[in-house]
């Protein structure tokens, strides 16, 4: 296998096991009453700094959310609406890789700006207004404060754990 064989499997195997780590904390954060509340603190939303490391986290990601969506029982919108978030905030992420304290930014403005429609129009959640604050407080907790100290502890093991992408 030649090194640009190895380097495609490398990502492969990375989007995999971001997709599966995505979904147990998401069944985690479920389990544990956190994913329903009013602010919604969801574990697997701290890996949204991920594209910050590797590229393969963006299909990560999107599948972990989308099957995530899908295990959980969410209603169609929900599934697909909620996955485009997740995958534009991990493009946008990957794109402002060069500023670290960016990284949690994408994520917190793509689902404070499409998850509170999502939640109107496939859940009948009112007041909008309300739906706004409580989702982008829930996802500045997840991302910003979780993401963040997950970006600071995987950072010193960056080229180990990701490879030259880095």
């Amino acid at each position: 296998m030649n090194n640009k064989e190895s380097n495609k499997v490398l990502l492969l195997v990375q989007a995999a096991m971001i997709a599966a780590l995505y979904i147990v904390l998401t069944f985690i954060a479920n389990a544990l009453g956190l994913a329903s509340q009013a602010i919604q603190i969801r574990f697997s939303e701290a890996l949204t700094i991920l594209p910050y490391f590797t590229p393969a986290a963006i299909p990560g990601l999107f599948v972990g959310c989308l099957l995530s969506n899908i295990l959980t029982g969410c209603a169609l919108p929900d599934i697909i609406f909620g996955s485009l978030a997740t995958l534009i905030g991990a493009l946008l992420t990957r794109k402002l890789r060069k500023h670290k304290w960016m990284a949690p930014v994408p994520p917190i403005v793509a689902n404070a700006i499409i998850v509170p429609l999502v939640l109107l129009y496939a859940y009948g959640v009112k007041p909008l207004w309300l739906s706004f604050i409580t989702v982008t407080a829930g996802e500045i907790i997840s991302c910003g404060v979780l993401g963040m100290l997950l970006l600071f502890a995987l950072q010193k093991y960056a080229g180990r754990l990701f490879g030259e992408q880095a």
